[in-house]
């Protein structure tokens, strides 16, 4: 396995730290470094869905270019489904990439993930320091989730509602989702994986719904969220940062601690300090 560059953080470890993943077209060279420089946690190039099939071969050329140790971005990846023409392609070009110094890939995330058995061949031929990420985004995938959150050396899950609504004919609103949300979390936290991506919101401009969509993730035990445009980056970092409201009740807690007690009525005990502590230890890192 290649050790990472000195003074460069592993590709995992940004990845399964980052709040929001910014997706940017495979074949919008033009746009990388502004994704770069938008204030994503981590940004996504992608050569699946926002690249036309005519297209696909400039596309990974472009990124191989960027993803160079002089090149403009470091960034995740997401190739093409297991088993299309691409797939095999893009892993070998992006592998062989990857194994010069300071090179700019930080993994790679596998779009219809479904077979953990795929997973881990894949898995075996990356070097530790790149990230893993299964984007879910089928029935099969959802109920095969603790599976592939179990294959050693995956980083985190994410989750693709479009084309999961698309899988089992649902409405695509975000509450009709809510079984596969919750799945995908009870898995990465069974598997003790860093919590999962969820779903981009299809809105761009409206910050007020994209905050909603985000506090819902938020709220069912999600780590991050992928975005679609950087108009949406502040409002889900903003949803995902604990409010000063937060903040005050934590401290106001921790200050109680000892045993069970009690606080404004509320028994306070274990589990809430406990949280508590990790609402605080959030709100830490964001400052």
């Amino acid at each position: 396995m290649t050790a990472p560059a000195a003074g460069i953080t592993a590709g995992a470890d940004a990845v399964a730290a980052a709040v929001t993943a910014l997706f940017v077209p495979g074949d919008r060279p033009e746009r990388f470094a502004k994704a770069a420089a938008a204030g994503a946690g981590v940004v996504i190039i992608d050569l699946e869905d926002a690249v036309a099939p005519d297209a696909k071969a400039g596309a990974l050329a472009a990124v191989l270019e960027a993803l160079a140790p002089d090149g403009v971005v470091r960034a995740l990846v997401r190739v093409n489904p297991q088993g299309s023409g691409q797939y095999d392609a893009e892993i070998t070009a992006l592998l062989a990439a990857a194994e010069a110094p300071g090179s700019g890939l930080l993994g790679i995330v596998v779009p219809k993930a479904e077979d953990p058995g795929a997973l881990r061949q894949l898995r075996a031929r990356m070097p530790e320091r790149l990230a893993l990420v299964p984007l879910v985004e089928s029935a099969l995938g959802v109920v095969n989730a603790l599976e592939l959150a179990r294959v050693p050396g995956v980083t985190r899950l994410a989750f693709g509602a479009i084309d999961f609504a698309l899988d089992i004919n649902a409405d695509g609103g975000d509450r009709f989702l809510d079984h596969a949300r919750a799945q995908l979390v009870l898995a990465s936290r069974a598997a003790g994986i860093a919590a999962p991506l969820d779903s981009p919101s299809t809105e761009i401009r409206d910050a007020g719904r994209v905050a909603d969509s985000a506090l819902l993730g938020r709220n069912f035990g999600f780590g991050g969220k992928l975005c679609i445009h950087p108009a949406q980056l502040a409002a889900v970092h903003a949803a995902f940062a604990p409010s000063e409201a937060d903040v005050e009740w934590a401290r106001s807690v921790i200050g109680a601690e000892g045993g069970a007690v009690q606080l404004d009525g509320q028994m306070i005990d274990r589990p809430v300090t406990e949280r508590a502590k990790r609402i605080l230890q959030r709100a830490g890192k964001e400052q």
